[in-house]
């Protein structure tokens, strides 16, 4: 996919010229029974992972593929059987040089396709080094303004953990797997999830669990009240297509 200036005002005129693809995997909401939301995932169009899509990014050419990837989970997602269910998509907060110029493609976007922009969120991963909190949060907040949901992926691996929060705070946060793996069993990690918890609920930011790959996780996460999860005990990604009907036989009554 070629992706050219979309608004950067010729700061970012590099294109990137790789073409690329989306797996999505869902959100369930174990308490209603149904998918919550579908995350967009990057893919090579042969099937190559994440890792392989991101390697061909420069520093010259992350703007246009950061473009590139919002366009393209909106077009595809505009084509699929979402019914009613938001579209979940990474950026990378680096790329954005002003949010406000920056979100110009994914509206055009969106307006083009008919997709809600109530329906999407943006993700940005606390691994991703964001030297300029302030900027970080100038997005977000153009971004709720814009009628967009933001989001925190794999909270509690990455650099700032709660002192993010401190700062600025999302719609969601997303617990990284290596919290909710083996949570069922080891008392220190459910110990830490719900002290995360009681920080949600008083911020009023809605908690998903990653990386949920047994039931006995889903049982305890559910226990903790936590009702928003994604992992490959419900589904694994779907190249260019969405799981409508994810496994949730843990919940059955």
């Amino acid at each position: 996919m070629a992706f050219g200036d979309g608004g950067c005002g010729g700061q970012c005129a590099e294109r990137f010229e790789l073409d690329f693809t989306m797996a999505f995997q869902p959100i369930v909401d174990v308490a209603a029974g149904g998918v919550w939301a579908h995350e967009a995932l990057v893919r090579g169009v042969a099937g190559q992972g994440a890792g392989w899509v991101l390697g061909q990014v420069t520093d010259s050419t992350r703007y246009a593929f950061d473009q590139s990837c919002r366009v393209k989970a909106i077009e595809l997602a505009a084509g699929l059987p979402m019914n009613g269910a938001r579209l979940s998509i990474n950026f990378l907060p680096n790329a954005v040089y002003k949010a406000e110029a920056c979100i110009r493609a994914t509206l055009a976007a969106a307006r083009r396709t008919g997709f809600p922009t109530n329906r999407i969120i943006f993700e940005v991963t606390e691994n991703e080094r964001v030297v300029d909190h302030d900027h970080l949060k100038g997005i977000f907040n153009e971004y709720k303004r814009q009628g967009f949901l933001t989001a925190i992926d794999d909270f509690g691996s990455g650099y700032s953990g709660l002192n993010l929060l401190a700062e600025f705070q999302p719609d969601i946060i997303k617990l990284d797997m290596e919290l909710t793996r083996n949570i069922d069993s080891e008392r220190a990690r459910r110990s830490i999830v719900k002290g995360i918890l009681a920080v949600c609920d008083d911020l009023a930011i809605i908690p998903v669990a990653e990386g949920v790959e047994t039931a006995g996780e889903a049982k305890a996460l559910r226990d903790l009240g936590v009702t928003l999860m994604q992992g490959y005990l419900f589904a694994k990604p779907a190249f260019q297509a969405v799981v409508t009907d994810p496994e949730l036989s843990a919940f059955a009554a």
